[in-house]
This record gives C-alpha cells, sequence and structure tokens, in this order.
C-alpha cells in the first residue's frame, strides 16, 4: 500500500516540484496552496504531510493547530528560517520536524521515510506497560491513570516512550532530541525541557507522580 503525502506550499514551483518528486517514488500525492485549502485536504487523513509555515491567508502554524486534534500523522513544516524559540511553539502544537529552506530534495525525502518508518514500528508495537494505577499502551501511544486518558500530544508520547521503555536509564537533552526528533542537533535542549515541563504538569494535573526525574547536570530518567 503507497503512502499518501499532502504538500501545502503556495508556490507552485515547489509544490509541482516535491509532486513529480514523491509521486517518482510512488508516494500518493495531495497538494494544496493555501492554508485553507491544506485544512479541507488534511480530512483525507495523510500518512505525512510536509507543511509551508509562511502562507498569505493562514499560516503554518495555524493550520497545524487546526488539524492536529484530528490528523495523528506526523507533521514536517517546510521554512526559510527558524529561531529556537519559534521551534518549540511549533513542536508545541504538534510539530515533529523542521526542513529548512533551500532544502536537498534527498535528504527531505530521506527524512519524510524516516518519519513514516518510525509510524509504522509504533503501529507494529502491542505492549502495554502497567505501574500501579497507571497504564501506558504503546500500540495506541496512551497513557492512563486509573482508567482516565491522558491528553498527549505526539512528541510528548514519543519522550514518554523512549524513557519508560528504558526505566532508570539516563538520558541526555541532546540524546532524547535525537532519538525522539530523528536527527542530530545541537542546541535544542529548551524544546526538550519544555516538552518534559508540559508532561510533567499533565501528570500533577491527572494526580499522577512525575516519574520523569530530573537527574541534574545529565539529563532525565524514567523512575521504576
Amino acid at each position: 500500500m503507497r503512502d499518501k503525502i499532502l504538500i501545502v506550499d503556495d508556490e507552485t514551483d515547489i509544490v509541482s516540484m516535491l509532486k513529480d518528486y514523491f509521486e517518482y517514488n510512488e508516494y500518493d500525492v495531495i497538494t494544496a496552496l493555501n492554508g485553507l485549502e491544506a485544512v479541507k485536504k488534511a480530512e483525507k487523513q495523510p500518512d505525512i504531510i510536509l507543511l509551508d509555515i509562511n502562507m498569505p491567508d493562514i499560516d503554518g502554524i495555524e493550520v497545524c493547530s487546526r488539524i492536529r486534534n484530528f490528523v495523528s500523522c506526523p507533521i514536517l513544516f517546510l521554512t526559510a528560517r527558524i529561531e529556537d524559540s519559534d521551534k518549540i511553539k511549533g513542536f508545541g502544537i504538534g510539530a515533529d520536524d523542521y526542513i529548512v529552506k533551500p532544502f536537498s530534495i534527498d535528504e527531505l525525502g530521506a527524512r519524510v521515510s524516516a518519519h513514516l518508518r518510525r509510524e509504522r514500528r509504533q503501529r507494529e508495537s502491542s505492549k502495554v506497560r502497567f505501574d500501579d494505577k497507571v497504564a501506558i499502551d504503546y500500540s495506541k501511544r496512551s497513557v492512563y491513570y486509573n482508567g482516565e486518558i491522558i491528553s498527549l500530544a505526539k512528541k510528548e508520547f514519543d519522550i514518554i516512550e523512549l524513557l519508560s521503555l528504558h526505566a532508570g536509564q539516563v538520558f541526555s537533552k541532546e540524546r532524547i532530541y535525537e532519538l525522539v526528533w530523528d536527527y542530530d542537533s545541537e542546541g535544542n535542549s529548551s524544546v526538550v525541557a519544555e516538552h518534559i515541563r508540559r508532561i510533567r504538569t499533565k501528570f500533577t494535573a491527572a494526580g499522577m507522580k512525575p516519574y520523569i526525574e530530573t537527574v541534574w547536570g545529565v539529563g532525565y530518567k524514567w523512575t521504576k
């Protein structure tokens, strides 16, 4: 079965180039030239979305915010430039990756393929782990406390999955970023710290203990 990709950009040349590339590589391609059209096309439930940030009607950040509640697939932002503060905002609303223009189309293809492989691995997993009143269902990508589901963003669950499957092992912020976002990066520890802060806030609000422990000067670990 072919993967379905939604390409969103207001530059027709870029859309045409990406459409040709991904169709050549045997993807089913859906395209949109503005944010409003993107929201509508997202209802087709693509397997992955390439989303330009800078568009004239509603930008990519707003599109991501509108569709994230009913679209669970990876969303990769395309952007000409990006600051760490913008990354934190984007990841906070559900983005999975950033591709900076101009980009290598082969690198973009490799990023898309890597995200889709990760999604397939996660769907194939069926392990459920229980801890007292807490249950983590890795196949459904859900965390439950006293039978009630904890609402989590995609990357928040990815971090929980990584740490809980390696309980007691300490991961640096840089290593978490590399494993969860699928590529090496420096200077993005603030992104990981913000996601962990959000996870702890949600756990505390549900009445759970924090589970993710800070190992000062080293990183984080899931407490057994």
